[in-house]
């Protein structure tokens, strides 16, 4: 099997088997974003204590890309502290910029391809920008 099958697999996988898809009845940080271009929305949900995303959801409609990315980071971030969760956000910004970056949570290494399709780069990204925007909003009620 060649890797470019491979990570289209685990795309799908966390397409049609998403990872945390839902919302949380109790307290929560809530942050809610679309991609004007292609439609995609994502609302993302992460309950943070003690400095650390104890657990995060989301819930949206989208693209392959976009949902895949959304399940795969909220399975990355689960349980690291809001500066580890930056410092993922931005590895992953470098990751479609096409540098060459590894991950804990290796799944997301499948979404390196979608640098060749800079059109596809705002769908991946968008729950990324959506963990920013959560962790500025923690950062400003503290």
């Amino acid at each position: 099997m060649q890797l470019d099958d491979l990570y289209r697999r685990v795309i799908m996988d966390h397409y049609k088997n998403p990872r945390n898809r839902g919302t949380f009845e109790n307290q929560s940080v809530s942050i809610d974003l679309n991609n004007p271009t292609c439609g995609d929305k994502i609302q993302l949900q992460m309950q943070v204590e003690d400095g650390k995303v104890k657990a995060a959801k989301f819930v949206g409609e989208g693209c392959s890309i976009s949902l895949s990315s959304a399940s795969m980071m909220t399975e990355a971030v689960k349980g690291k502290t809001l500066e580890e969760a930056l410092e993922m956000a931005e590895k992953f910004s470098g990751l479609m910029k096409g540098e060459p970056v590894e991950f804990e949570y290796e799944d997301l290494e499948a979404l390196s391809g979608v640098n060749k399709f800079p059109a596809r780069i705002k769908c991946a990204t968008l729950a990324w920008n959506a963990l920013r925007k959560g962790i500025d909003q923690v950062n400003t009620n503290k």
